[in-house]
């Protein structure tokens, strides 16, 4: 009996029905994805070359896929794909060198996981080819007209694949299970460039044509696509930006410490295994803080503070050069595997390059977001490492969940183990799972192999199975403490206590992360005279800071404070980050300003991407 079949039994009997239940040693060759149609435990797509022209009046992708194919089994006679508001034109296939067109059947359409596209595939079939189009409602390509940008001349796209949104802009196996390179010709106005998660077309010229090549094999969601009239400053041999003109060199300086981070991470973690690391930073309506395509990391705008207090959010999507693109989650099933250690290596490299203090005070925060977040999980479930083998959608395991709570068990094997440990263990972890897509029992088998083994005793197996499939807080979480937000929270009680005005707060020297630990604990029945105070000493309402100004404004929505409406409508209406405006929403809905709210998002709807579109039509439905 194997080592895994042991402990999921003890798991069993100590943990609760609520808990997750560990998958089937049988499953790990080929994991069950319930959010892909894709056959391939019978043919899998391991390249995949695109020809597409851009169409900005139509807002559409047209053009063609084709994808090189493995017989896993002999006998298959069809590849079934996945597919999303994909008009199909026509499919031929490659077989015994000659291309023919071939018969393909669209499925039923599902809301969340589009149509099955299935295609017959006559004997010897090495490539197939499918010529299609995209839909202008395509849920992982955002279309902005040219007033929506900030030069106002030019429109823009950009696409958002996380996590089974690739499918709405190319037909593919679109399932983290299944790796593969692409190559991609890319025809746009000829006064705009193309960028894609790949080696960039570099020859400068804005021809209207782009040619593109990755050589590494990703998952599907991590393929995307930019188009707009972008420039681009140099910071390193191998890191640059691309953004706007207007904040182009703002974005430059505030990542000048990139290469900082590059050095860090490689020294704990090994090489960088991807050539470049540039970033893009995207339009507000960009849903996320970063996404960490392969070469070509998108960033949101709102992490330009001026002053480099909010660049973790690049350590994170560089760690994830390591952590996730490297070594990924073969389901969505097991975001942690990828976001968990992400988050570790990220506060790790926080420490090397800004010091310790600072990467504590991340971890405080961090701890007393997931903590604050579990209370509106409804599903016990959903709240342990690896999720129930059946829920609704991919994208409502991305809470605090897989990210804290996965850091905290790194930082909790860390802590147990050793640094002199633990250190060299991911490091290996990292090189010997490069460029696969794995499960938690894969992580368990190496972990038992290279670190428990190698020092007996010192954890207990019912411990690492409580971390990974039991719901809530385990009794082992560390309890990171701060220094210098205990002279945050002793500033505070004396300001509460009317032994210090605002102009003695002493904060100057503040950065970020002592104003969220100032503002978030501020008791919710502050009185008005208190919230004016503050606010006139510091302008807290407007804020350049967005995340000093979303947590004032959800402190001021708790306490009836309502000289932030007018800024909080402007915010709502220029940013679409959805960690702040999902909760801005929520909150102005629990505070009887649901209304209010329905009038700022018919005007702000427009330039919000379409999955924070769905997420908050959701929310304002409620």
């Amino acid at each position: 009996m194997t080592f895994l079949r042991l402990i999921t039994i003890a798991v069993l009997v100590v943990f609760t029905a609520a808990c997750a239940e560990p998958p089937d040693q049988q499953t790990r060759s080929a994991p069950e994805d319930i959010f892909s149609y894709a056959n391939f435990d019978q043919v899998t797509v391991r390249h995949i070359d695109l020809d597409l022209e851009v169409l900005f009046e139509e807002k559409a992708l047209e053009g063609s896929a084709e994808l090189t194919l493995e017989m896993v089994d002999g006998e298959a006679s069809q590849l079934v794909l996945d597919s999303r508001d994909l008009t199909i034109y026509a499919v031929e296939a490659l077989a015994a060198g000659l291309w023919r067109e071939t018969p393909f059947t669209l499925g039923q359409r599902d809301p969340l996981l589009g149509q099955s596209l299935t295609i017959d595939l006559p004997e010897e079939t090495s490539k197939v080819r499918i010529f299609y189009r995209t839909s202008p409602e395509a849920s992982g390509l955002m279309w902005l007209a040219p007033e929506q940008t900030a030069g106002g001349k030019h429109p823009f796209m950009f696409s958002q694949s996380q996590t089974i949104h690739a499918r709405s802009w190319a037909p593919l196996q679109d399932t983290p299970a299944v790796r593969f390179t692409y190559r991609a010709t890319i025809r746009t106005p000829a006064e705009l460039i193309a960028l894609m998660s790949s080696a960039q077309d570099r020859d400068g010229v804005r021809d209207g044509e782009y040619f593109f090549d990755m050589p590494q094999a990703i998952p599907s969601y991590l393929m995307a696509i930019a188009v707009g009239d972008l420039e681009f400053r140099e910071i390193s041999g191998n890191i640059g930006v691309y953004a706007e003109s207007y904040i182009v060199d703002a974005a430059a300086e505030e990542f000048s410490e990139t290469p900082l981070m590059m050095a860090a991470n490689e020294a704990l973690y090994g090489p960088y295994r991807w050539g470049r690391f540039d970033i893009l930073v995207l339009p507000p309506s960009f849903p996320f803080g970063g996404m960490e395509n392969p070469r070509l990391t998108f960033l949101t705008p709102t992490l330009i503070a001026g002053d480099k207090s909010l660049t973790n959010v690049v350590a994170h999507e560089l760690a994830h050069s390591w952590a996730g693109n490297q070594v990924t989650n073969a389901t969505w099933r097991e975001p942690w595997l990828n976001e968990g250690f992400t988050s570790y290596v990220e506060n790790r490299v926080m420490e090397v390059v800004y010091g310790r203090e600072r990467a504590v005070m991340e971890q405080v925060l961090s701890k007393a977001g997931w903590l604050a977040e579990l209370a509106g999980i409804e599903d016990p479930a959903m709240t342990a490492l690896v999720l129930p083998a059946e829920f609704a959608n991919p994208d409502e395991g991305f809470s605090n969940v897989p990210y804290v709570k996965g850091q905290f068990f790194m930082m909790f094997l860390e802590e147990a183990y050793g640094r002199e440990a633990f250190d060299p263990f991911l490091k290996s972890y990292f090189d010997h799972f490069a460029f696969q897509s794995i499960t938690t029992e894969d992580f368990l088998e190496y972990l038992k192999e290279n670190l428990m083994d190698k020092n007996p005793g010192v954890v207990e197996q019912t411990v690492i199975m409580e971390w990974l499939y039991a719901p809530g807080v385990p009794a082992t979480t560390p309890s990171p403490a701060s220094e210098v937000f205990d002279r945050v929270d002793e500033i505070r009680a004396a300001w509460l206590a009317g032994d210090l005005d605002p102009a003695g707060l002493g904060t100057d020297a503040w950065i970020t992360h002592e104003w969220l630990r100032f503002i978030n604990g501020l008791p919710g029945d502050l009185a008005m005279d208190q919230f004016r105070a503050l606010d006139s000493a510091f302008a807290l309402s407007v804020s350049a800071n967005a995340e000093i100004a979303f947590a004032w404004y959800m402190k001021s929505l708790e306490g009836g404070y309502d000289k932030v409406t007018e800024p909080l409508r402007a915010f709502l209406i220029r940013v679409g980050r959805g960690k702040f405006i999902y909760r801005l929403y929520e909150r102005l809905a629990e505070t009887g300003q649901k209304d209010w709210a329905l009038e700022v998002y018919k005007e702000a709807r427009p330039g919000y991407h379409p999955i924070a579109q769905a997420r908050i039509d959701g929310i304002l439905a409620e």
